[in-house]
């Protein structure tokens, strides 16, 4: 179910330019803001994406960085 959001005090340049790039992109207003609201929504803030690759790396094997050194000379030869 959909519901409605209101904004309020945007400043006009801002508005201005959402209006702008709406049009440029054939949809108006109200899809573009739903479009890039989505977007926001479905994508991790930067910290979000630090905690994720801390927690990713968690589940990675310790690796020593003279093996790390070893196999990066050797891709070389």
């Amino acid at each position: 179910m959909s519901v409605a959001i209101t904004v309020r005090n945007v400043p006009d340049d801002v508005r201005d330019e959402l209006a702008s790039r709406a049009a440029r992109s054939g949809r108006s207003l109200q899809e573009y803001l739903s479009a890039e609201l989505t977007r926001l929504a479905r994508t991790p803030s930067a910290a979000e994406a630090v905690t994720r690759a801390r927690l990713n790396a968690l589940s990675y094997p310790a690796t020593a960085g003279d093996v790390i050194a070893d196999a990066v000379h050797a891709g070389r030869r």
